[in-house]
């Protein structure tokens, strides 16, 4: 499933022109899964995985991170 998102996100097809016999799955699969990954914290588990791969090659590089940060003023006296 993730070579089929992926797929998309960087060939520019749509969901519906994702090629099924490629995958193994249909693009509103895909798309299903997709949708319910941020909900499952997929993507954040999946990054996790990566750096800790990375860091224990020793293959991360520090001085090229960036880090952001939002400030929201809070509404009606919210905490």
């Amino acid at each position: 499933m993730l070579a089929a998102i992926v797929f998309v996100a960087t060939s520019g097809c749509t969901w519906q022109q994702l090629p099924s016999a490629s995958f193994g799955s249909s693009g509103a699969t895909a798309h299903r899964r997709f949708t319910e990954w941020p909900a499952a914290r997929v993507w954040a588990k999946l990054h996790r995985l990566f750096l800790d791969e990375l860091g224990s090659r020793g293959e991360l590089d520090w001085s090229r991170c960036a880090i952001d940060s939002v400030n929201m003023r809070a509404l009606k006296r919210g905490t």
